[in-house]
């Protein structure tokens, strides 16, 4: 089974990326989201173009799904890059009252210009951008306490820009999720579809799944035994009973046994477990040069 080959971009994408770029003029911070279990394939590489000078608050949503040593080796590696991270669970709301924060804090020059104008102060207003389905709608919810955006656990439900009012110090705009024209990067792309963060028109399921197999066999040992995890989900090793490590591809077909050798099932339910935390905290990417298992053992607080 060949690599698999993702493009994705439709046409709601090329309108909203259009209409954002136009508000991007009205906004004063820009809260960029990312997965917290992919945050370099979920960095949009025209995002530093398009905001300019602007305040940016960079947040790893999903941080329930990474274990807490991934999360102070990205917090560290972050901070070497001179970048501020805030971890969120828009899922539990855990994060996002300090998000708020951030957010009103970063537009605060904004209402110190207008005063030194003899203007009056103005709410902040803020744009959340990001790839589809990283938690954006989800994150605008849980700062409202009521469900008044699209949430769904897929891509591309939102498709058209949104003012909420949060309170009356901040505004906050729900923007469809963005993704580069062409993903050249297709390892970060298949990184996307294994994460959800991509719609599935684009790939071929048992592909992403059988390579998911393959992701997962290189970050073993890393931050956890993660052949174990999956071994243990499904009471099948990684391995034939002849010692050889399975491939991604035959891995699927001993799996697919149980479900009549439909390998589609399998693949989506191989899929779905690593979606819904079924298979335990597997974050996909390490920080570049700096091993998973060389976090640092000082403690990090969870914001809350």
């Amino acid at each position: 089974m060949s690599s698999p080959s993702i493009q994705w971009y439709p046409g709601h994408i090329a309108k909203a990326e259009r209409s954002l770029k136009e508000q991007l003029k009205r906004v004063d911070v820009v809260l960029e989201i990312r997965d917290a279990r992919i945050p370099l394939a979920t960095d949009h590489p025209d995002v530093d173009s398009w905001i300019g000078d602007k305040a940016r608050v960079l947040v790893l949503n999903r941080v329930d799904m990474i274990s807490p040593q991934a999360r102070q080796t990205w917090q560290a590696w972050f901070k070497a890059q001179g970048q501020t991270i805030y971890f969120t669970n828009a899922k539990q709301g855990k994060g996002v009252q300090a998000l708020l924060r951030a957010a009103q804090n970063a537009g605060k020059a904004m209402n110190d210009r207008r005063k030194s104008r003899g203007m009056r102060p103005r709410p902040v207003r803020a744009v959340v951008i990001g790839f589809p389905n990283v938690g954006k709608s989800a994150l605008i919810n849980r700062l409202l306490k009521r469900k008044v955006v699209a949430s769904e656990r897929r891509a591309g439900v939102t498709r058209q820009l949104r003012w909420v009012r949060i309170s009356d110090e901040i505004e906050m705009l729900d923007a469809p999720g963005i993704i580069p024209l062409k993903l050249n990067d297709q390892a970060a792309a298949l990184k996307l579809a294994i994460c959800d963060d991509i719609g599935n028109a684009s790939y071929d399921t048992q592909r992403v799944a059988a390579a998911f197999v393959d992701l997962i066999k290189d970050l073993d040992g890393h931050d956890g035994d993660y052949g174990d995890a999956i071994a243990s989900r499904y009471n099948t090793p990684l391995a034939a009973s002849t010692g050889e490590p399975h491939t991604g591809e035959t891995y699927l077909t001993v799996l697919a046994q149980r479900h009549n050798d439909d390998l589609e099932r399998t693949a989506h339910q191989l899929l779905n477990d690593f979606r819904k935390g079924h298979l335990g905290n597997l974050v996909l990417e390490l920080p570049p040069d700096q091993p998973i298992d060389a976090a640092p053992s000082t403690s990090m607080e969870l914001l809350t």
